[in-house]
Formats: structure tokens, sequence, C-alpha cells
């Protein structure tokens, strides 16, 4: 069941467009993460929901409620979400005054209030820090009180914008599994913003993606980085091994795409000669010295060009008549004695290639 929905919502700042016709609907209890390019619409989408800002066209429903109606009442509907900033935002006063303030503010007070704000500070590792001043923290820690002030009233919706863009790593990682904990333990609902694309892969139920303020895509994160919808998404998410050909053969489902003058098979229902964009996932590609003899279709004999280690893996750019990036460990780079300028075997199965019309760019 939906939570949140927009309907065509629209933002606008003068002559410039934020957002255009955004429709996008938030199940009850699910990570949504929102992913874009600087300057796409995220930080505007999350503004809009949240109630900060009025849109300019469309509608926003939580829960059933059309917020965006000039009769609501906004307070109420504000009083069920909880938002946090990039900046950590931390009052001038104690951790544990920061904490209870949303609390005395609705009129809990007490061993209510202590509870909460205790147990709280014990979740978020902070359990001795009640009475140090907030201003004194770490841009970790603060970051860490402003989640615990935003979850301490049980808000139905929790809106994060790229809460962890100016953390270290192991900050990074304690906010990603209080986020994810809050809402396996609470059923919390969580709308968030990145530019982390190894974030989104772990946090999200869901992602949509937004460039130039229009959501272009919504989907499982296997769905985003694995199967975009378009070479645009494609080059933001980070594919590798993106070319533009066309079909030269098509005999029941199987084509074959000429890339540079070079025929990759595939499977593509797309008519004979139409213009395409295809995308081969590094790790889905085998080299071997000989030929390979299993279920792979393409085998093309090519030569390394050059070898880059990231940890454990490395990347072997090899040239197929075009450059083609494969991923392997380090391992197989040693037992195989892989070296700049060794010819060689590079094979993929006809499913592993993404086909889809081809776009402007």
């Amino acid at each position: 069941m939906a939570i949140l929905e927009t309907m065509d919502l629209e933002q606008r700042a003068g002559a410039a467009v934020l957002l255009s016709k955004v429709s996008l609907s938030v199940e009850k209890g699910e990570i949504f993460v929102v992913i874009g390019p600087t300057g796409a619409g995220k930080t505007t989408l999350l503004r809009l929901i949240n109630l900060l800002d009025r849109p300019t066209a469309g509608d926003i429903i939580f829960d059933g409620q059309k917020i965006t109606d000039p009769s609501c009442d906004t307070v109420k509907a504000r009083r069920r979400m909880a938002m946090v900033f990039q900046k950590p935002a931390v009052f001038n006063n104690t951790v544990y005054e920061n904490v209870a303030y949303p609390l005395k503010v609705r009129g809990a007070h007490g061993k209510t209030e202590k509870s909460a704000v205790h147990q709280l500070l014990e979740t978020i590792g902070l359990g001795g820090y009640a009475r140090r001043k907030a201003k004194t923290l770490s841009g970790g820690e603060a970051q860490r009180v402003a989640l615990a002030r935003a979850v301490v009233v049980k808000p139905d919706l929790l809106l994060l914008d790229e809460p962890t863009a100016n953390l270290d790593p192991v900050n990074v990682k304690m906010i990603e599994e209080l986020v994810m904990r809050f809402n396996r333990e609470r059923g919390l609902t969580v709308i968030m913003s990145t530019h982390d694309m190894q974030q989104a892969q772990r946090v999200a139920n869901r992602i949509g993606v937004l460039m130039n303020g229009q959501l272009v895509q919504v989907g499982r994160p296997g769905d985003i980085f694995y199967s975009p919808d378009n070479a645009r998404i494609a080059g933001f998410v980070g594919m590798r091994n993106m070319f533009r050909g066309y079909i030269v053969r098509n005999e029941a489902g199987i084509a074959v795409i000429n890339i540079g003058g070079r025929d990759i098979q595939t499977v593509s229902d797309l008519p004979v000669e139409s213009a395409v964009e295809i995308y081969i996932r590094p790790e889905d590609v085998v080299l071997a010295m000989t030929a390979a003899s299993s279920s792979a279709r393409n085998n093309l004999r090519c030569s390394i060009t050059s070898l880059s280690s990231i940890g454990p893996l490395c990347t072997v750019t090899v040239d197929c008549g075009f450059p083609l990036e494969v991923l392997v460990t380090d391992k197989s780079v040693v037992e195989m004695g892989l070296s700049q300028g060794q010819e060689l075997y590079a094979s993929f199965k006809a499913s592993a290639v993404r086909v889809l019309p081809s776009m402007p760019r």
C-alpha cells in the first residue's frame, strides 16, 4: 500500500524548471532512494514532500490525504514526517536536549521522554553523551544525533537528504545501519537521496533516477544498475562497455549486431537495420587462451591493451575491434600470466548483452 504519491509534480524558479511532471509511489515500510546528478532536483523533491516549499503544479498524497490542498492542516501532516539534511544540524545545548526537543514540542515529559531519549542514545552509540554539548560533537556524531531527533517521535515517513555526503566511511556505515535498523524494527518508511551509487544499492528496496528534473526510471537496484532504460542512465550509474551498432540479422530472436565491424550475437526482437545501444557488464565477460566451447555465443579474438588493479580485482581492457573492459580477480591475472599485448579470447553469452533502441545523445 502506498503511503506517499506525487502526481505530475512540478517546481519552477522563474524560467528554470526544477522538477517536471514527477509522479512516483512509495510503499509503506520501504526504503526508496532517489539518485541523480547534482542539480537533478533531489533536494527540491524532498523539500516539497516535507511541505517546506509549495509546488508550482501537481499534487502530493500522504497516507490518502492530498496535503497540497490549501485546506490541509500542514502542521499536522508535517508532524507525521521528519527530515534530516546533508549538513548536521544541532541546537546549542546538550545532546539529550537535542534529541528530546521534538517530544517537548509535542507535550511529552517525565519518564516517557527520558526513556525514549536514553534508549535512542544507546541505539546510535552515544549512550554516555547525554550531557555533552552537541556543538562539540564530530560531524558523524552530530548527524547521528540529528537522526535520533528525527525518529524519537516515531514518524510515519523519514526524509533523508544525502545524510552521509560529508562523512567518513565509518560514520557512513553507521548511519546506513541505523536507517536500515529503524526501517526493519519500526516499519519506518524512508525516502533518501544520495549521490553514492554503492550506497543506493546497499540500502534501497527501490530506486528512482532523477535527471534534469524528470523521474526517468524507477525499479529495484538490479533493474537500475544492470538493466538501465537508456544510455544516459547507463552512463550515470557507471555502466561500462556501452556501444552503438545496428542489427544485420535476426533469426528467431537471436540478433546479430555489428559493432565497429565486428558481429555480436544477442537476444533481441528488434528488426534488421535497427540502430541500437548495447551494454555488456565487465563481470559477464570471460577471458581464455583458446576459444570457448561452452554455451557462450560470442568468442572474440582480442589483445590486452591495459590492466588496472583495484583491491582484489583487476580491470583488463582488451581490443576486440572495439575496447572491451573485463573484470577478473588478481589471482586469475597471475594464474593466466596476463600482460599487456597478450592475445587471447573474450567470450560472453548472447543473453549477457543488454540491447535497447538507439537514442540521440
